[in-house]
């Protein structure tokens, strides 16, 4: 996923991402920072914002996690969403 990240694949980084259940893979949380990474320039925000909700109700988030999403809010040129998200680290 982060090799995705590297190349600008988001999709294929999200689409790996969603192997890891039809393999009976455990997602962990340096998955889910890199998949929220991918996404960071040229994925919609609201993907971002997805993958950061789904990591918070398996409990796997830390500083990076939120520092990631909070880019992806900076390139979408969000900054309300990424003054929130600064709030709550």
């Amino acid at each position: 996923i982060s090799s995705c990240e590297k190349a600008s694949e988001w999709r294929q980084a999200l689409h790996l991402l969603g192997d890891f259940a039809t393999q009976s893979l455990q997602a962990d949380i340096i998955s889910y920072n890199a998949a929220i990474s991918a996404c960071e320039f040229s994925a919609p925000l609201g993907l971002s914002l997805a993958l950061l909700n789904e990591a918070r109700l398996q409990r796997l988030v830390n500083v990076i996690t939120f520092s990631a999403t909070i880019s992806a809010c900076e390139k979408a040129t969000a900054w309300q969403s990424a003054v929130y998200f600064l709030d709550h680290l």
